[in-house]
């Protein structure tokens, strides 16, 4: 719907592979499907959650062993994104480097995309 054809709308670090490899063959999952949710402080929210299947609308998009689904209502606010899984001492999760995002919390779990707006109308 809003890829550049020949283009990925995301990256996948090689740590977000692996890990996302990791989660589909744990869950025995076709994809890793990732959203965008109305919530949090910021006024957004990622969503990420192991697939069955690949929806009709995703856009899908492989690495290795990782497939990652990009759910409708996502795609527009997803292009360019560099999707990474960091490991720390107190905390490990996936890290989105979304160029779309102008502002975020403080504990970064909550996002605002640049047009709010245009995201309300078609919620």
């Amino acid at each position: 719907m809003f890829n550049v054809p020949g283009q990925d709308p995301v990256t996948l670090t090689d740590a977000a592979v692996a890990h996302i490899a990791k989660l589909m063959a744990r869950e025995d999952a076709a994809g890793f499907r990732i959203g965008v949710k109305k919530g949090g402080c910021a006024g957004m929210e990622y969503t990420m959650e192991v697939a069955a299947e690949a929806g009709p609308m995703d856009i899908v998009v492989e690495k290795g062993e990782a497939r990652v689904l990009i759910a409708p209502m996502a795609q527009m606010f997803m292009l360019g994104t560099e999707i990474d899984y960091e490991t720390g001492l107190l905390e490990s999760g996936f890290k989105f480097r979304n160029p779309n995002v102008v502002d975020a919390c403080g504990c970064g779990e909550s996002i605002k995309f640049a047009d709010m707006d245009a995201a309300d109308t078609q919620a």
